[in-house]
C-alpha cells in the first residue's frame, strides 16, 4: 500500500521552516550563540559572560574592558561573520556590556 502524499524527512522539514519563518529565525539565532566560541576562539569566548538576543541586538556580556573596546571596533565584521555563520540575517546590531 503506498501513501499518496509520502516526501522525505528532509523536505517535510525544509516545508515546515519555510512555513515557520518565526522559528527559523529563532534557530539562527540559537546557531550564532553556539558559534560565537567557534567563530572567535576560546581567547574571547573565556572573556564571554552571557549572550542573548533582544529583538535583532545581539547582547554579549564581557568581563574584560579591554576586550569590550577592541571589539566595538570591528563590530562590522564581526555582524558580518555572525549573519555569514546564521545562514541569514539575524544580527543588526551588538551590544557589548
Amino acid at each position: 500500500m503506498q501513501k499518496k502524499n509520502a516526501q522525505s524527512l528532509s523536505e517535510a522539514l525544509s516545508d515546515f521552516f519555510s512555513e515557520n519563518s518565526a522559528l527559523r529565525v529563532k534557530m539562527a539565532q540559537q546557531r550564532v550563540i553556539r558559534g560565537w566560541s567557534e567563530l572567535f576562539g576560546e581567547g574571547i569566548a573565556k572573556y564571554t559572560g552571557n549572550l542573548y538576543f533582544n529583538r535583532d541586538t545581539l547582547y554579549v556580556h564581557l568581563t574584560s574592558a579591554v576586550l569590550r573596546a577592541e571589539l566595538m571596533m570591528i563590530k562590522e565584521e564581526l555582524i558580518k561573520k555572525l549573519n555569514e555563520h546564521a545562514e541569514m540575517t539575524v544580527v543588526h546590531d551588538i551590544v557589548f556590556r
